[in-house]
């Protein structure tokens, strides 16, 4: 008995180890990293927990956070900024980029990249959102479409990706497509700074001479896709929830950069862009 004992003890040390060995691989799996930069010297707020400042990143090991979704705030130390706000995902073993780069009102702009697991290892997506939505894209400085842009016939490696769109900034990222996942990029292109001085006099001029108490509606303008998407929070990642037409008005609820919450017919409340709403 005491010989097979014996025979029988490295093989179960050596199954032992190998459970123990899954058992961290799996607990080191349901953490992601996140990196955080942006072009002001910011602090930065984790689901409203102030976790450091830019550049923060929290990359390796037991520093990586929990998988799952957050809301990464970013507060300029230079008060004449307004802060910046957007909801995440962290993936279990990949890495989210959060870039903003400050500016007056709509002047600001940025991009979210998120890596996301799919079913099937031997297949890769891009996936490209943006504010404003219709923005023109060019893959290895090939025109292939306008955003929302999904494709999955890339190779896996670097490409570069450009977006532009007449009266915003042009904006180059630099991506690498990997077998087994999906890139997702949710970018905000900025606005020329004559663009939203030329569209803010004419508010101006209009709010004085109609002589307009406080703006309490707001009415959705022209759209390249011939609707406004409502989303759930202030975030291009947010769900969307309904769709609302060019010359429709709503209840202003209240707002943000970049964003206005509105009560829609139904009563229920969501956010649109306020690229495409305008106050009256």
């Amino acid at each position: 008995m005491k010989k097979v004992f014996l025979f029988l003890l490295p093989p179960l040390i050596a199954v032992i180890a190998f459970l123990l060995l899954v058992f961290f691989l799996n607990k080191e799996s349901v953490k992601g990293a996140l990196q955080v930069t942006a072009s002001l010297k910011s602090k930065v707020y984790l689901d409203g927990k102030l976790v450091g400042e830019t550049p923060f990143c929290k990359c390796e090991g037991e520093d990586m956070l929990k998988v799952g979704s957050y809301t990464v705030r970013l507060v300029p130390k230079d008060e004449g900024f307004s802060p910046y706000e957007e909801k995440i995902t962290i993936g279990p073993s990949v890495l989210t980029v959060v870039d903003r780069i400050f500016g007056s009102s709509d002047l600001g702009e940025g991009k979210v990249i998120t890596l996301t697991k799919l079913p099937d290892k031997d297949k890769l997506e891009l996936l490209v959102v943006s504010l404003p939505e219709g923005v023109g894209i060019y893959l290895d400085n090939v025109e292939v479409g306008k955003t929302p842009y999904k494709n999955t016939s890339l190779t896996a490696s670097d490409h570069e990706l450009r977006l532009v769109r007449d009266g915003y900034r042009e904006k180059t990222i630099r991506i690498r497509t990997v077998l087994g996942y999906r890139v997702t990029i949710a970018a905000t292109l900025g606005v020329f700074p004559n663009l939203t001085t030329a569209t803010s006099s004419a508010e101006t001029q209009i709010a004085t001479e109609s002589a307009l108490p406080s703006v309490t509606k707001i009415i959705i303008v022209n759209t390249p896709t011939g609707f406004l998407r409502v989303r759930e929070s202030g975030s291009l990642s947010s769900s969307e929830i309904a769709r609302v037409n060019p010359g429709e008005t709503y209840d202003l609820v209240e707002e943000k950069e970049g964003w206005f919450s509105i009560k829609l017919k139904d009563g229920k409340v969501g956010w649109v862009s306020n690229q495409y709403a305008k106050k009256q």
